[in-house]
C-alpha cells in the first residue's frame, strides 16, 4: 500500500512542477504565448472542419508537440543564460539548436495541415 501512496505522491508533485513550468512559460515567454494562440486557432479549425478522427488527432497532437518543443527551447535558453551572461559561440549555437527544434516541429505541423487540406479539397 505504501508503494501506491508513494506513486501518487510523486505523480502529484510531477503535475505541480509541470504546471509551474507551463505557467512560467506563459508569463515570461512571448513565443510560448504565440504558439498557444496559434494552437487555439489550429485546434478550432481541426474541430470545425470535416476531418477524420485520425487527422484531427494528428493536428491536435502536433500542436502540443510544438508547445513541448518551445518549453524545451525555453529550458535551454534559461540554462545558457544562468551559466553565463557572456556571449560565447557555443551558447549561441545551443540557443539556435533549441530554436531549430521548435521550427522543425512547427514545420511538421504545417506539413500535416497541408496534406489534410489537400485531401479535403480533392475529396
Amino acid at each position: 500500500m505504501n508503494a501506491i501512496r508513494a506513486f501518487f505522491e510523486r505523480l502529484r508533485w510531477r503535475i505541480i512542477w509541470s504546471a509551474a513550468g507551463v505557467r512560467d512559460a506563459w508569463v515570461h515567454q512571448h513565443s510560448f504565448r504565440s504558439w498557444v494562440w496559434a494552437n487555439l486557432v489550429s485546434g478550432g479549425l481541426a474541430i470545425w472542419l470535416p476531418l477524420e478522427g485520425g487527422e484531427r488527432a494528428l493536428i491536435l497532437a502536433l500542436g502540443v508537440l510544438v508547445l513541448a518543443a518551445e518549453a524545451m527551447n525555453t529550458a535551454i535558453e534559461y540554462t545558457v543564460d544562468y551559466i553565463s551572461t557572456e556571449r560565447h559561440p557555443l551558447a549561441g549555437r545551443a540557443k539556435d539548436a533549441g530554436s531549430a527544434g521548435v521550427f522543425l516541429t512547427a514545420i511538421a505541423a504545417g506539413v500535416a495541415w497541408v496534406a489534410i487540406l489537400v485531401r479535403l479539397v480533392t475529396a
